[in-house]
Order: structure tokens, then sequence, then C-alpha cells
């Protein structure tokens, strides 16, 4: 996703640092399996989600692409 500056701002208020997502799907042959807890550690400068999985893996979540839900 490539984000303007409003678009990126929204995001990095809607995925605060610390939120704890759970992994609904993502198309990559090294994602972590749905269902997988991570917690955000930011949103870089192309608006990708930054994500410390709990399986080890620190694979971004894109936007728009990726599925997910925040629930902490």
């Amino acid at each position: 996703m490539k984000s303007t500056t409003q678009q990126l701002k929204k995001l990095k208020e809607k995925y605060l640092t610390g939120s704890v997502v759970k992994l609904l799907a993502m198309d990559d042959l090294q994602a972590p399996p749905a269902g997988t807890i991570g917690i955000i550690k930011g949103v870089d400068d192309i608006g990708d989600i930054l994500v410390d999985w709990e399986n080890g893996s620190h694979l971004n979540l894109i936007y728009g692409q990726d599925k997910w839900e925040v629930i902490k």
C-alpha cells in the first residue's frame, strides 16, 4: 500500500504500538498460521503494520491485503 501522509497518520492512530492482533489470513508462504497472536510494534513509512508474532516471526501485515483483528 502506498500511503499518503493522511492515510499513514490514520493507520498509526488506529494500529497503536502494543495492540494485540490475531492473524486471520495472510497470503505468504512464510506466514504464521491463522489464529497466531502478535503484538503491534508500529506502522512503517509505507503503511505496513510491524508485528512480533508469538511464534517468533516478524512478518509485517499489509493493510488491504492481509486479514487480522485487533483483540486488545
